[in-house]
Protein backbone atom coordinates (compact mmCIF):
# COMPACT_ATOMS: atom_id res chain seq x y z
CA UNK A 1 0.00 0.00 0.00
CA UNK A 2 1.69 3.81 -1.18
CA UNK A 3 2.34 5.16 2.05
CA UNK A 4 0.59 8.78 1.48
CA UNK A 5 3.40 12.17 1.47
CA UNK A 6 3.07 14.02 4.95
CA UNK A 7 1.74 17.52 2.44
CA UNK A 8 -1.63 14.60 1.84
CA UNK A 9 -1.79 14.12 5.95
CA UNK A 10 -1.55 18.20 6.51
CA UNK A 11 -3.69 19.35 3.65
CA UNK A 12 -6.18 16.89 5.11
CA UNK A 13 -6.18 18.02 8.32
CA UNK A 14 -6.38 21.57 7.52
CA UNK A 15 -9.16 21.17 5.91
CA UNK A 16 -11.29 19.44 8.43
CA UNK A 17 -10.33 22.54 10.91
CA UNK A 18 -10.17 24.94 8.31
CA UNK A 19 -13.24 27.98 8.96
CA UNK A 20 -12.46 30.60 6.58
CA UNK A 21 -12.97 30.82 3.26
CA UNK A 22 -9.15 31.94 2.63
CA UNK A 23 -8.38 29.06 4.97
CA UNK A 24 -10.65 26.57 2.28
CA UNK A 25 -9.01 27.91 -0.95
CA UNK A 26 -5.50 27.82 0.26
CA UNK A 27 -6.32 23.73 0.72
CA UNK A 28 -7.79 23.73 -2.79
CA UNK A 29 -4.66 25.14 -4.40
CA UNK A 30 -2.15 22.23 -2.46
CA UNK A 31 -4.39 19.29 -3.54
CA UNK A 32 -4.48 20.52 -6.94
CA UNK A 33 -0.89 20.59 -6.74
CA UNK A 34 -0.55 17.56 -5.19
CA UNK A 35 -3.15 15.84 -7.98
CA UNK A 36 -0.75 17.36 -10.55
CA UNK A 37 2.65 15.89 -9.05
CA UNK A 38 0.81 12.65 -8.59
CA UNK A 39 -0.24 12.36 -12.10
CA UNK A 40 3.35 13.58 -13.53
CA UNK A 41 4.68 10.51 -10.78
CA UNK A 42 2.49 7.76 -12.30
CA UNK A 43 1.08 7.77 -8.80
CA UNK A 44 -3.14 6.69 -8.59
CA UNK A 45 -3.53 6.20 -5.36
CA UNK A 46 -2.07 9.92 -4.38
CA UNK A 47 -4.12 11.20 -7.51
CA UNK A 48 -6.77 10.06 -5.84
CA UNK A 49 -6.58 11.63 -2.33
CA UNK A 50 -5.39 14.60 -4.00
CA UNK A 51 -8.78 14.55 -6.16
CA UNK A 52 -10.99 13.76 -3.05
CA UNK A 53 -9.10 16.50 -1.09
CA UNK A 54 -9.99 19.19 -4.39
CA UNK A 55 -13.73 18.05 -4.15
CA UNK A 56 -14.10 18.40 -0.74
CA UNK A 57 -12.33 21.79 -0.12
CA UNK A 58 -14.66 23.50 -3.37
CA UNK A 59 -17.53 22.08 -1.85
CA UNK A 60 -16.81 23.10 1.67
CA UNK A 61 -16.09 26.51 0.18
CA UNK A 62 -19.00 27.13 -1.00
CA UNK A 63 -20.83 25.89 2.59
CA UNK A 64 -18.45 28.86 3.84
CA UNK A 65 -19.28 31.56 1.16
CA UNK A 66 -22.83 30.63 1.58
CA UNK A 67 -22.83 31.62 5.64
CA UNK A 68 -21.01 34.43 5.21
CA UNK A 69 -23.50 35.71 2.45
CA UNK A 70 -26.15 35.15 5.21
CA UNK A 71 -24.11 36.77 7.34
CA UNK A 72 -23.69 39.92 5.72
CA UNK A 73 -19.71 39.56 5.29
CA UNK A 74 -19.10 38.48 1.85
CA UNK A 75 -18.13 41.20 -0.51
CA UNK A 76 -18.48 40.66 -4.35
CA UNK A 77 -18.03 42.93 -6.78
CA UNK A 78 -21.36 44.09 -8.41
CA UNK A 79 -22.10 44.75 -12.20
CA UNK A 80 -19.95 47.16 -14.25
CA UNK A 81 -21.10 50.35 -13.55
CA UNK A 82 -23.18 49.99 -10.36
CA UNK A 83 -21.59 50.98 -7.35
CA UNK A 84 -22.74 47.99 -3.94
CA UNK A 85 -23.24 50.08 -0.68
CA UNK A 86 -22.91 47.43 2.34
CA UNK A 87 -24.44 48.18 5.98
CA UNK A 88 -21.56 47.07 7.30
CA UNK A 89 -17.81 46.98 6.29
CA UNK A 90 -16.20 44.25 5.10
CA UNK A 91 -12.41 44.06 4.94
CA UNK A 92 -11.64 42.26 1.65
CA UNK A 93 -13.86 40.93 -1.91
CA UNK A 94 -13.45 37.08 -2.53
CA UNK A 95 -10.64 37.58 -5.11
CA UNK A 96 -8.43 39.49 -2.23
CA UNK A 97 -9.16 35.72 -0.09
CA UNK A 98 -7.75 33.72 -2.99
CA UNK A 99 -11.28 33.00 -4.78
CA UNK A 100 -12.22 34.09 -8.48
CA UNK A 101 -14.73 33.72 -10.07
CA UNK A 102 -14.38 30.54 -11.83
CA UNK A 103 -13.98 28.93 -8.49
CA UNK A 104 -16.54 31.19 -6.48
CA UNK A 105 -18.91 29.44 -9.18
CA UNK A 106 -17.81 25.96 -9.11
CA UNK A 107 -18.04 26.13 -5.39
CA UNK A 108 -21.32 27.51 -5.29
CA UNK A 109 -22.71 24.62 -7.75
CA UNK A 110 -21.08 22.03 -5.61
CA UNK A 111 -22.61 23.50 -2.66
CA UNK A 112 -26.38 23.81 -4.19
CA UNK A 113 -26.19 19.86 -6.01
CA UNK A 114 -28.09 17.24 -4.41
CA UNK A 115 -26.20 14.06 -2.32
CA UNK A 116 -26.61 11.95 -4.86
CA UNK A 117 -25.46 14.18 -7.82
CA UNK A 118 -22.66 15.28 -5.82
CA UNK A 119 -21.58 11.38 -5.24
CA UNK A 120 -21.46 11.01 -8.80
CA UNK A 121 -19.38 13.91 -9.34
CA UNK A 122 -16.61 13.22 -6.76
CA UNK A 123 -16.06 9.69 -7.77
CA UNK A 124 -16.18 11.10 -12.02
CA UNK A 125 -13.30 13.55 -10.80
CA UNK A 126 -11.60 10.77 -8.50
CA UNK A 127 -11.69 8.26 -12.13
CA UNK A 128 -10.82 10.93 -14.44
CA UNK A 129 -7.33 11.56 -12.33
CA UNK A 130 -6.55 8.17 -11.24
CA UNK A 131 -7.13 7.26 -15.15
CA UNK A 132 -4.37 10.31 -15.55
CA UNK A 133 -2.47 9.08 -13.33
CA UNK A 134 -2.02 5.37 -15.19
CA UNK A 135 -2.18 7.17 -18.37
CA UNK A 136 -5.36 5.94 -19.49
CA UNK A 137 -6.04 8.67 -22.01
CA UNK A 138 -9.03 7.12 -23.75
CA UNK A 139 -10.64 7.80 -19.89
CA UNK A 140 -9.23 11.28 -19.84
CA UNK A 141 -10.48 12.10 -23.05
CA UNK A 142 -13.96 10.85 -22.62
CA UNK A 143 -14.15 12.94 -19.75
CA UNK A 144 -13.29 16.37 -21.51
CA UNK A 145 -15.35 15.31 -24.30
CA UNK A 146 -18.52 15.36 -21.91
CA UNK A 147 -16.93 18.53 -20.15
CA UNK A 148 -16.95 20.21 -23.45
CA UNK A 149 -20.57 19.19 -23.96
CA UNK A 150 -22.48 20.06 -20.86
CA UNK A 151 -20.61 23.38 -21.36
CA UNK A 152 -21.97 24.03 -24.13
CA UNK A 153 -25.52 23.20 -23.66
CA UNK A 154 -24.94 25.48 -20.42
CA UNK A 155 -24.04 28.08 -22.88
CA UNK A 156 -26.84 27.72 -25.22
CA UNK A 157 -29.42 27.63 -22.34
CA UNK A 158 -27.81 31.02 -21.04
CA UNK A 159 -27.76 32.63 -24.54
CA UNK A 160 -31.69 31.43 -24.76
CA UNK A 161 -32.14 32.60 -21.07
CA UNK A 162 -30.16 36.41 -22.19
CA UNK A 163 -32.30 36.85 -25.19
CA UNK A 164 -36.03 36.14 -23.57
CA UNK A 165 -34.67 38.96 -20.89
CA UNK A 166 -33.92 41.30 -23.66
CA UNK A 167 -37.15 40.19 -25.89
CA UNK A 168 -39.45 40.98 -22.80
CA UNK A 169 -38.01 44.42 -22.66
CA UNK A 170 -40.91 47.02 -22.82
CA UNK A 171 -39.13 49.14 -25.19
CA UNK A 172 -37.24 47.69 -28.40
CA UNK A 173 -33.78 46.99 -27.12
CA UNK A 174 -30.89 44.71 -28.34
CA UNK A 175 -28.38 42.24 -26.58
CA UNK A 176 -26.39 42.93 -29.63
CA UNK A 177 -24.97 45.69 -31.36
CA UNK A 178 -22.95 45.91 -34.33
CA UNK A 179 -21.11 48.79 -35.25
CA UNK A 180 -19.04 50.13 -38.23
CA UNK A 181 -17.92 53.65 -37.44
CA UNK A 182 -17.98 56.54 -39.46
CA UNK A 183 -14.73 57.89 -38.31
CA UNK A 184 -13.14 60.72 -39.30
CA UNK A 185 -9.59 60.48 -40.15
CA UNK A 186 -7.18 62.73 -40.89
CA UNK A 187 -5.09 62.30 -44.14
CA UNK A 188 -2.01 64.19 -44.71
CA UNK A 189 -1.22 64.81 -47.78
CA UNK A 190 -3.45 66.39 -50.45
CA UNK A 191 -3.68 63.64 -52.56
CA UNK A 192 -4.98 61.18 -49.77
CA UNK A 193 -7.52 63.87 -48.70
CA UNK A 194 -8.73 63.91 -52.87
CA UNK A 195 -8.56 60.25 -53.32
CA UNK A 196 -8.98 57.82 -50.41
CA UNK A 197 -10.75 59.99 -47.63
CA UNK A 198 -13.48 58.21 -46.10
CA UNK A 199 -15.50 61.59 -46.86
CA UNK A 200 -15.37 60.57 -50.60
CA UNK A 201 -17.94 57.63 -49.17
CA UNK A 202 -19.53 58.17 -46.66
CA UNK A 203 -20.65 61.05 -44.29
CA UNK A 204 -17.76 61.11 -41.41
CA UNK A 205 -18.49 61.96 -37.60
CA UNK A 206 -15.97 63.27 -35.23
CA UNK A 207 -14.70 61.44 -31.99
CA UNK A 208 -17.02 63.73 -29.78
CA UNK A 209 -20.34 62.98 -32.39
CA UNK A 210 -19.70 59.17 -31.60
CA UNK A 211 -18.81 59.24 -27.69
CA UNK A 212 -22.16 61.29 -27.54
CA UNK A 213 -24.40 58.42 -29.36
CA UNK A 214 -27.39 57.46 -27.43
CA UNK A 215 -26.40 53.73 -27.68
CA UNK A 216 -27.81 53.32 -24.16
CA UNK A 217 -31.30 53.74 -25.36
CA UNK A 218 -30.83 50.83 -27.56
CA UNK A 219 -28.99 48.69 -25.50
CA UNK A 220 -30.07 46.23 -23.37
CA UNK A 221 -28.76 46.23 -19.77
CA UNK A 222 -26.78 42.78 -20.90
CA UNK A 223 -25.55 43.86 -23.96
CA UNK A 224 -22.52 42.72 -26.39
CA UNK A 225 -21.11 45.27 -28.59
CA UNK A 226 -18.64 44.46 -31.65
CA UNK A 227 -17.32 47.65 -32.96
CA UNK A 228 -15.44 47.64 -36.62
CA UNK A 229 -11.91 49.69 -36.33
CA UNK A 230 -9.11 50.16 -38.42
CA UNK A 231 -5.71 49.84 -37.01
CA UNK A 232 -4.87 53.89 -36.79
CA UNK A 233 -8.44 54.41 -35.57
CA UNK A 234 -8.04 51.71 -32.33
CA UNK A 235 -7.30 53.94 -29.74
CA UNK A 236 -10.38 56.04 -30.59
CA UNK A 237 -12.68 52.81 -31.28
CA UNK A 238 -11.45 52.01 -27.41
CA UNK A 239 -12.09 55.86 -26.03
CA UNK A 240 -15.95 55.40 -27.85
CA UNK A 241 -16.88 51.68 -26.68
CA UNK A 242 -15.81 53.13 -22.64
CA UNK A 243 -18.46 56.06 -23.21
CA UNK A 244 -20.81 53.67 -24.27
CA UNK A 245 -20.78 52.03 -21.25
CA UNK A 246 -18.86 48.41 -22.52
CA UNK A 247 -15.69 47.25 -21.33
CA UNK A 248 -13.35 45.93 -23.70
CA UNK A 249 -13.11 42.57 -23.68
CA UNK A 250 -10.99 41.19 -27.42
CA UNK A 251 -10.52 41.24 -31.24
CA UNK A 252 -10.58 39.43 -34.54
CA UNK A 253 -8.20 40.14 -36.94
CA UNK A 254 -9.81 40.17 -40.33
CA UNK A 255 -6.74 39.59 -42.84
CA UNK A 256 -8.19 40.97 -46.61
CA UNK A 257 -6.69 39.41 -50.03
CA UNK A 258 -5.37 42.44 -51.06
CA UNK A 259 -3.26 44.96 -49.71
CA UNK A 260 -4.52 48.94 -48.72
CA UNK A 261 -2.98 52.14 -47.50
CA UNK A 262 -1.10 53.38 -44.33
CA UNK A 263 1.58 55.57 -43.36
CA UNK A 264 3.71 53.03 -40.83
CA UNK A 265 2.19 49.96 -42.75
CA UNK A 266 0.57 48.83 -45.93
CA UNK A 267 -2.66 48.02 -44.29
CA UNK A 268 -4.24 44.66 -44.85
CA UNK A 269 -6.46 43.96 -41.78
CA UNK A 270 -8.93 45.31 -39.59
CA UNK A 271 -10.61 44.54 -36.28
CA UNK A 272 -14.09 43.80 -34.69
CA UNK A 273 -13.12 45.10 -31.19
CA UNK A 274 -16.00 43.02 -28.20
CA UNK A 275 -17.10 44.88 -25.70
CA UNK A 276 -19.79 43.79 -22.84
CA UNK A 277 -22.03 45.16 -20.25
CA UNK A 278 -23.99 43.31 -17.48
CA UNK A 279 -23.38 39.46 -17.97
CA UNK A 280 -23.03 38.21 -20.65
CA UNK A 281 -22.24 34.41 -21.84
CA UNK A 282 -18.79 33.91 -23.65
CA UNK A 283 -18.56 30.95 -25.69
CA UNK A 284 -18.31 28.02 -24.15
CA UNK A 285 -15.31 26.44 -24.07
CA UNK A 286 -14.13 24.33 -27.27
CA UNK A 287 -16.59 26.48 -29.27
CA UNK A 288 -14.80 29.77 -30.57
CA UNK A 289 -13.56 30.81 -33.12
CA UNK A 290 -10.51 31.35 -34.36
CA UNK A 291 -9.33 35.04 -33.78
CA UNK A 292 -8.24 35.36 -37.75
CA UNK A 293 -10.91 35.68 -40.71
CA UNK A 294 -9.42 35.58 -43.68
CA UNK A 295 -11.83 37.04 -46.25
CA UNK A 296 -11.46 39.12 -49.46
CA UNK A 297 -12.14 42.69 -49.57
CA UNK A 298 -15.53 44.05 -51.03
CA UNK A 299 -16.77 47.57 -51.64
CA UNK A 300 -15.69 50.21 -50.01
CA UNK A 301 -16.33 49.13 -45.31
CA UNK A 302 -18.50 46.40 -46.47
CA UNK A 303 -17.72 43.78 -44.55
CA UNK A 304 -17.66 40.14 -44.66
CA UNK A 305 -20.15 38.05 -44.36
CA UNK A 306 -18.15 35.11 -42.25
CA UNK A 307 -17.80 38.12 -39.61
CA UNK A 308 -22.10 38.15 -39.51
CA UNK A 309 -21.91 34.18 -39.31
CA UNK A 310 -19.79 34.54 -35.98
CA UNK A 311 -21.96 36.86 -34.55
CA UNK A 312 -24.84 34.50 -34.86
CA UNK A 313 -23.13 31.51 -34.11
CA UNK A 314 -22.33 32.92 -30.60
CA UNK A 315 -25.76 34.76 -29.93
CA UNK A 316 -28.59 32.91 -32.38
CA UNK A 317 -31.73 33.62 -30.25
CA UNK A 318 -30.73 37.52 -29.34
CA UNK A 319 -31.86 40.65 -30.94
CA UNK A 320 -29.47 42.14 -32.56
CA UNK A 321 -28.93 45.41 -34.26
CA UNK A 322 -25.99 47.07 -36.80
CA UNK A 323 -25.58 50.23 -36.74
CA UNK A 324 -24.53 52.20 -40.28
CA UNK A 325 -25.64 48.92 -41.75
CA UNK A 326 -25.33 49.13 -45.59
CA UNK A 327 -27.63 45.85 -46.60
CA UNK A 328 -30.78 44.07 -45.41
CA UNK A 329 -29.94 41.02 -43.20
CA UNK A 330 -32.09 38.17 -41.95
CA UNK A 331 -32.38 38.67 -37.85
CA UNK A 332 -30.81 41.85 -37.69
CA UNK A 333 -32.29 45.25 -37.53
CA UNK A 334 -30.44 47.85 -38.87
CA UNK A 335 -29.82 51.76 -38.57
CA UNK A 336 -27.89 54.40 -40.63
CA UNK A 337 -27.94 57.11 -43.28
CA UNK A 338 -27.42 53.99 -46.23
CA UNK A 339 -29.59 51.44 -44.11
CA UNK A 340 -32.51 49.96 -46.40
CA UNK A 341 -36.00 50.13 -44.85
CA UNK A 342 -37.11 47.58 -42.49
CA UNK A 343 -40.08 45.74 -43.43
CA UNK A 344 -43.12 46.36 -42.28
Amino acid sequence: MTKLPAAYTAAQRALIHAVKVEEVAHVKRVAEGMEVLAIKARDPVLAESAARIKVLATRKLGVLMKAEKAAGKLKEPGRPGKKRVFEKPISATLADRGVDKNLAHRARSLEAMPESKYEKHLAKVIRVAVAAAEGNREVVLAAKVERHTEAKAKRAAREKQFAGKVLALPKKKFGVILTDNEWLFETYSEKGKLERSAENHYTTSDLDTLKARDIDSIAADDCVLFMWATAPMLPQALEVMMAWGFDYKSHLIWVKDRIGTGYWFRNRHELLLVGTRGNIPAPAQGSQWDSVLNAARAEHSEKPDVSYKLIEAYFPNVPKIELNARVARDGWSRWGFEAPEEAA
